[in-house]
């Protein structure tokens, strides 16, 4: 059976089905076996006061969904619902790409692929809004 290998730092800390669990003093590997498991990596974890953003908030969405504090369809139903507003602004080929890919996992249950496919919009957020900013400074 394959599984998840989680390769963790010293004392790092990670959420696994509700459950914090700190890593010791040295490196190590952990394999989950048991399929659809919540795991977080609370150093990927997002701050409410940090989702600030359209994507930043649809990641927190999909972190709540993880952690247990969202009810899962209605966390799945927003997720999808902020994806489907995400496409209305970002257009490039790429974006859509990972747009679709976050949607496949939301709708496979797998809250933790959509985020990781999301996370990866933000660096392309920060440049809209900085060139917005530069628009309107101009």
């Amino acid at each position: 059976m394959s599984g998840l290998v989680l390769k963790l730092a010293p004392n790092e800390r990670v959420l696994i089905n509700g459950a914090v669990i700190e890593n010791g003093d040295r490196r190590s590997k952990i394999a989950i076996k048991t399929p659809n498991v919540n795991v977080l990596r609370l150093r990927d974890a997002i701050h409410p006061d940090d989702a600030s953003t359209p994507v930043s908030r649809a990641c927190y969405v999909a972190q709540l969904i993880l952690s247990g504090d969202a009810e899962p369809a209605e966390g799945r139903r927003q997720l999808l619902l902020a994806i489907e507003q995400l496409s209305q602004v970002f257009e490039d080929r790429d974006s859509r790409i990972l747009l679709g890919q976050a949607t496949e996992a939301a709708i496979d249950d797998n809250p933790y692929q959509a985020m990781r496919r999301l996370r990866e919009l933000l660096p392309r957020e920060a440049r809209l809004f900085a060139s917005a900013a530069d628009r309107q400074s101009a």
